[in-house]
């Protein structure tokens, strides 16, 4: 019952700072409360400190003890109700003898009725405590698993190294071949064809469907990749579809979809909104929703239809459920006789039978398990993508082939069990040899889906207890969902699962938890950043399974509306995860009690959720990101502003216009992220956001802007992140930037011309640098400004990425001397063999990226037409240079021929080009350590690009892929 420990030791943690917050500031509090609070704090530091023993015991805990630990868990919740009430209902003492005795006076009711519920709590509190001797709740034994607290943090840190995901290819698919043949255009299969992968969970079905998918996506007119799920709303999978085959605008929108349009409307607020709406599922509005669900439902297979009829499409549709979920779903795709094709993954024969019903033209692939070297081999690559990063690694003699043997051949148990071999170099072979035969006697192995459970089992229990409170956290998040690091890391900051510690940051120590989770393999990454760290990763469908039991089994999270909705033990929801607005779901959110929710995270439409006791000045983080229905439910968000606890507030991608004028009133938010939003102006109050860390504004593709008040001037001393502003006179001046001293980024997406701004500007820059400045992004649409950067008297010697977008042509000479810097974007105006040289000694760098605008600009046509003119029609990247560069990305409509020298850049992994037009590419085959090239193109190509294309296309060591787009 580790999980138990590592959850309410979790919950102490962060309670017992609270509590010691409200010791030390001067509440009005009735006599003999803050002894009372005292004890309290007392008696859960012991209690803390035997889960913590606890959790690194090597003994499972018997009956008692997790009776025990759950009696401890449900104490601390109700103090921190407690403590929040007080929080949320009391200011701290003012100043001054006579308005100290009129707030006493004012407040004396309120003040007496936390004082009765303290005194409670007390007493609650020490029956626990005296409850575990009187039961014999017994010591736990010292055992040998580590925690992040015993010195290994600043180490772990260390070893953080800055990768590449690379595209991975299925092992042991002995049919491979064949599905490649079945897959390739035919003209004896004209017909849309199905493929059906089938296998239980943890075999390798979606690693094939990918790689066919991504081998093959370029030869189809369309193209759409969802996942499906058990519970998963036919209409939701249908619309996913239609955004992916409907062709990309030159804005990067999807054709066919409409603006943002003003409504005169009465708004009403965001949360009486969400409380109105579900409870609008009677029989008469289910009749109504229904009848014009049919023709929504209509309206999209008409539109399918349109994109698709006339068209070679290519669909993979991931994991199917149930035969009716798929003719729902095939019935909306047209038949057409242009060899199209459909690939879905199943865990059941029935589904794949149904799925691909015409033998002529469909087929069925049963996914096996790994045989022969196969197991091995995948555990030895493995445990090699660490020992390539350096980290201390096992030797394979260390580690004995029982580990992967017991596995049974299932890839993921095998992967699984690699990354805990990784994180444990000090274990012996007999210690390993005992582990595997306490998960599976000698004579047996992994061979089905609930086996595998006890590896994954397991693995969590091996996790430091800061790491496996994040781990449950991730049972937030729908299946299949790609998740941001950053959205994650700062939700782990807010929720207060993380500290700085042992001279780390927050963020450092948020950091290292989440390469620890990667490290293990309990999530994977998906997306890299251009400066080497994980952008977006996913959790396996059957390890998100069991991170939901186990989250559940706490009370930690309740998740309604998901392929795993979890029922609450307690009936007290402490974070609230939504995940559709299925009306059978959703009734479900009426029989909870939600005046507990600190945590509201909603997924799709804020249209039909309801919470009738929803209690919203205990919120602490709101993550509404991508949802839709504000403009629908005529909403504004004047209601956030009674969240006074908020600490993360997420409108990001939502189609909100404005932000309450009364934000300020949020004195604990440390994150506000409005990206891709109507919101271009942040009210006057923001500067009293006396924590606030982060500001994230603007819409960087769009060039939409956030502009600041000019209220903010020398506030917000906590700021660590201003994004997606604009300077412009009669707003925040560009020399009242030299205030924020805590900025690490600062990101400019717009710069008024005007020679007093730009020398403030410049001015600010050059003293932030002396501070904390890390990141600086500047868009410079006139150029103007970036024309200025050569005469700063000092420059930004610590920078650690840079990003310059203009009509940039000569680069800063102090650019050169950036010997910290690792990632650098610069206008593909720069490109030009003079500039990489310049660049070539750059010691750190680890990705280049060259790009601009897609607006179209005959400034910027003109541009690119003479520097490849005045390079004789080619570029050269020069040889010894960009010793460390392993990401070159160059997206511009005309591309010269681009060459490599022998010898340049030797640690190259990737090259992303995206074009119109391009007249070569040389010299990659010097690259020794190039292992993926990904190439996008215009789907108007002229014939010699796509001439060149092809001859790319010859046999080689690393992974070639080719997208289109349109424009």
């Amino acid at each position: 019952m580790e999980f138990a420990a590592g959850a309410s030791q979790a919950t102490l943690k962060s309670l017992l700072t609270k509590l010691g917050s409200l010791l030390a500031e001067e509440y009005g509090l009735i006599r003999g409360v803050r002894g009372d609070v005292q004890f309290i704090t007392d008696e859960l530091t012991s209690m803390q400190a035997f889960l913590s023993n606890l959790s690194k015991s090597d003994q499972k805990p018997d009956d008692q003890t997790e009776a025990w630990m759950k009696q401890v868990r449900d104490v601390a919740y109700d103090i921190e109700d407690c403590i929040d009430d007080v929080t949320n209902g009391l200011d701290p003492d003012p100043s001054g003898i006579i308005r100290r005795t009129l707030y006493e006076i004012r407040t004396w009711w309120t003040r007496r009725g936390i004082a009765t519920k303290i005194a409670e709590l007390k007493e609650r509190a020490q029956q626990v405590s005296e409850r575990r001797s009187r039961y014999g709740v017994r010591d736990p034994e010292p055992g040998m698993k580590k925690s992040l607290d015993s010195g290994s943090l600043a180490a772990e840190h260390q070893e953080i190294t800055r990768q590449l995901v690379r595209v991975k290819q299925p092992v042991g698919v002995k049919e491979m071949t064949d599905l490649k043949k079945w897959i390739a255009f035919d003209e004896k299969r004209k017909k849309t064809g199905v493929l059906s992968i089938v296998g239980f969970g943890g075999v390798g079905k979606t690693t094939v469907a990918m790689a066919l998918y991504r081998d093959f996506g370029p030869e189809f007119d369309r193209r759409a990749m969802v996942t499906v799920s058990q519970n998963s709303d036919t209409e939701v999978v249908l619309r996913n579809i239609l955004s992916q085959v409907k062709p990309l605008a030159n804005n990067g929108d999807r054709q066919g979809e409409d603006g943002a349009g003003a409504s005169s409307e009465k708004k009403i607020p965001v949360i009486g909104s969400i409380l109105s709406q579900i409870g609008r599922l009677s029989a008469g509005n289910q009749k109504q929703d229904g009848n014009s669900g049919q023709k929504q439902h209509n309206q999209l297979k008409m539109e399918l239809e349109n994109y698709l009829k006339t068209t070679r499409y290519l669909l993979l549709i991931d994991d199917v459920w149930s035969s009716s979920t798929w003719q729902s779903i095939r019935r909306c795709f047209p038949e057409t006789d242009m060899g199209s094709r459909i690939i879905i993954t199943t865990r059941f024969q029935a589904v794949a039978t149904t799925c691909s019903a015409h033998k002529d033209h469909d087929r069925v692939h049963a996914a096996e398990v790994l045989s022969g070297e196969e197991p091995n081999n995948l555990f030895k690559n493995t445990l090699s993508e660490w020992r390539a990063t350096g980290d201390s690694q096992p030797s394979q003699h260390q580690v004995p082939d029982r580990v992967w043997q017991m596995c049974g051949g299932l890839p993921l148990a095998i992967v699984t069990m690699a990354g805990v071999v990784a994180c444990k170099p000090q274990m012996t072979p007999d210690d390993w040899i005992k582990d595997c035969d306490s998960l599976f006697p000698e004579s047996q192995v992994c061979r089905k889906p609930e086996e595998f459970m006890r590896i994954i089992n397991y693995c969590y229990n091996d996790l430091p207890s800061d790491v496996k409170i994040c781990s449950l956290y991730l049972s937030i998040f729908p299946k299949g969902s790609k998740i941001s690091w950053k959205r994650l890391i700062r939700r782990w900051i807010a929720e207060g699962f993380v500290s700085e510690k042992q001279g780390l940051s927050v963020e450092d120590v948020a950091e290292t938890c989440f390469n620890q989770l990667i490290k293990r393999k309990i999530i994977r990454p998906v997306e890299h950043n251009s400066n080497g760290r994980v952008k977006t990763c996913q959790v396996h469908d059957m390890v998100l399974e069991y991170i939901i039991s186990k989250a559940a089994e706490e009370d930690f999270i309740t998740v309604v509306g998901s392929h795993w909705s979890t029922p609450t033990r307690s009936n007290k929801v402490r974070r609230l995860s939504l995940h559709s607005s299925d009306p059978k779901r959703a009734k479900s959110v009426d029989s909870m009690n939600l005046s507990h929710v600190r945590s509201l995270t909603v997924f799709g439409s804020l249209d039909k959720l309801h919470f009738k006791s929803f209690k919203t000045g205990i919120v602490q983080v709101l993550d509404l990101a991508g949802c839709t229905g504000f403009k629908e439910n005529n909403v504004n968000a004047s209601d956030i502003c009674e969240m006074i606890l908020l600490k993360y507030l997420s409108l990001r991608r939502t189609d909100i216009k404005s932000l309450p004028r009364d934000i300020g009133k949020l004195k604990y938010l440390e994150t506000l992220d409005i990206r891709e939003t109507e919101i271009r102006v942040l009210p006057k109050s923001v500067g009293q956001l006396e924590r606030i860390n982060n500001i994230l504004g603007g819409d960087k593709r769009t060039r939409k802007t956030l502009k600041l008040p000019k209220e903010l001037k020398g506030r917000m001393k906590t700021l660590r992140i201003l994004s997606g502003v604009e300077i412009v006179e009669g707003s925040t001046a560009a020399s009242d930037l030299g205030y924020f001293t805590g900025l690490r980024k600062l990101a400019i997406y717009r710069i008024h011309k005007s020679d007093e701004i730009f020398k403030d500007l410049l001015s600010s820059i050059q003293y932030l640098s002396g501070y904390s400045l890390q990141t600086l992004v500047i868009d410079d649409e006139s150029s103007e400004f970036l024309k200025t950067l050569d005469s700063m008297s000092s420059y930004p010697t610590d920078l650690r990425a840079l990003e310059l977008s203009g009509k940039l042509l000569k680069l800063p000479k102090w650019m050169k001397n950036l010997d910290d810097l690792v990632k650098l974007t610069l206008s593909a105006t720069a490109l030009r063999t003079d500039n990489l040289l310049l660049l070539s000694n750059l010691s750190s760098l680890f990705s280049l990226n060259f790009s601009i605008s897609e607006k179209q600009d005959p400034a910027m046509a003109a541009i690119l037409e003479k520097n490849k003119s005045d390079s004789g029609g080619e570029i050269f990247v020069p040889a010894g240079g960009f010793s460390k560069l392993k990401l070159l990305r160059i997206f511009v409509p005309l591309l010269p021929s681009l060459n490599f020298a022998k010898k340049a850049t030797p640690q190259l992994e990737r090259i992303e080009l995206r074009f119109k037009r391009l007249e070569g590419l040389h010299g990659i085959e010097e690259l020794g350590r190039l292992h993926d090239v990904l190439l996008t193109v215009h789907s108007q190509a002229s014939e010699h690009t796509k001439l060149i294309l092809e001859n790319l296309k010859r046999p080689s060591e690393c992974a070639l892929i080719v997208n289109e787009y349109h424009g």
